[in-house]
């Protein structure tokens, strides 16, 4: 492996929102952060290269995208999706969640009913209420250890007034790939209805094997025609802070829309160092994304024969893409505020609470794997030793080999 993925770097002090914010959420620094979705691995070389020459170049003015911008981006859809776009598709934003709502106050007006399927990424109940836009939920339906769409809920939830629906592909926090029948139904749905897709496909390079995702957009020419996909390499190469996702629109009406809401706000152009991540990302980062997925694999491997054999009292949902893991606490028997407690001040480790994906998370907690082997282990550890002292005070029905 070229990659050093065990390596172990102190974040902390470094204005780091997973580290630096342990005081204040969890009441130590001494936690151990499993929360916020960015990895603790060093950023590729090859980004770092790109942002250094950036750096010596020593004059930071107004930037453009450059002539690398749409064939890498394109590039790289092709190569990880097999999805073809074509360059009039092509806009930018500064995150995910930043086109979201941009898209929300371009192609609605205040009181327009928006759809969310939770539990769900927490942003999406913002971006809509913070607008003054309706939330309307179609909850997930949880069978075995896999969220399905209920189709039927969405069909008579849905209004005259309803005129888009966010989805999360693949699915944070429940990490599922959504299968191209999955997305056909909810696509022709929306298409009949008129409904706006919001597609946030943040997590797409970050497929397990034996899954493969497929972009909302690239399944007929219709469901493309009322999709807005969003991508952005923030996820997939650890540089969320460097502000750069795109946004793809094939109709042209939509796009119109999208981009005099991006010229208003004016954050269409990005920064100098986010745009040079993303052309480097994009066309060098083939064999990093490749070594990274096996070794998160492997973490997820070691926390999944953690869960299934060496403890009992918690269930994890293998996910099918993202490093973030769903766990059913339910069989505990703790109402979630003492869940919380129990991850932060009995094993130490900070994870984010269920039901801030909705109320339907209550019971579930979300922990991320996406960390040297190291941490991972002594955080298993610390929570296998909670779990035994939790039997051995409480009498609740747990097991630590």
């Amino acid at each position: 492996m070229k990659y050093n993925f065990d390596e172990i770097i102190d974040r902390a002090g470094s204005g780091s929102e997973k580290y630096d914010n342990r005081e204040k959420l969890f009441g130590s620094s001494d936690i151990i952060p499993m929360w916020v979705a960015d990895m603790d691995f060093r950023a590729p070389d090859f980004i770092t290269d790109a942002l250094i020459e950036k750096i010596e170049q020593a004059v930071y003015g107004y930037s453009m995208k450059g002539k690398n911008f749409f064939s890498s981006v394109a590039g790289w859809i092709k190569r990880e999706h097999g999805w073809e776009i074509k360059k009039e598709w092509l806009s930018f934003s500064p995150g995910v969640v930043s086109a979201l709502s941009m898209s929300i106050l371009g192609m609605t007006e205040p009181g327009d009913e928006i759809v969310i399927q939770p539990p769900v990424y927490h942003p999406f109940y913002f971006v809509v209420e913070d607008n003054n836009r309706k939330l309307v939920k179609n909850p997930l339906v949880l069978k075995e250890d896999r969220y399905g769409m209920d189709i039927d809920h969405l069909k008579s939830v849905v209004s005259e007034k309803t005129k888009m629906l966010l989805l999360s592909s693949p699915h944070n926090p429940g990490g599922m790939v959504w299968t191209e029948d999955e997305l056909r139904e909810l696509g022709n749905f929306c298409v009949e209805r008129k409904i706006i897709i919001i597609s946030d496909e943040i997590h797409c390079d970050l497929v397990s094997k034996g899954h493969h995702h497929t972009p909302m957009a690239s399944i007929s020419e219709e469901i493309a025609d009322i999709t807005i996909t969003c991508m952005a390499p923030s996820k997939t190469f650890n540089i969320a802070g460097l502000a750069a996702s795109v946004v793809l629109i094939s109709n042209p009406e939509l796009m119109a829309k999208y981009k005099k809401t991006l010229n208003a706000i004016h954050v269409g152009g990005g920064n100098i160092f986010g745009n040079a991540a993303m052309i480097a990302a994009y066309e060098k980062g083939d064999l990093w994304l490749e070594e990274a997925l096996d070794y998160i694999g492997a973490n997820i491997d070691y926390a999944e024969h953690f869960f299934r054999e060496k403890v009992s009292g918690i269930k994890m949902m293998r996910p099918e893409a993202s490093y973030l893991l769903w766990l059913d606490c339910r069989e505990l028997g703790m109402e979630q505020d003492e869940l919380c407690s129990f991850f932060i001040k009995g094993a130490g480790i900070g994870l984010n609470d269920g039901t801030m994906f909705g109320l339907e998370g209550k019971g579930f907690m979300r922990m991320n794997v996406a960390c040297p082997r190291a941490v991972l282990v002594r955080a298993l550890d610390n929570l296998g030793n909670a779990l035994e002292r939790l039997r051995v005070n409480k009498g609740v029905v747990v097991r630590w080999k």
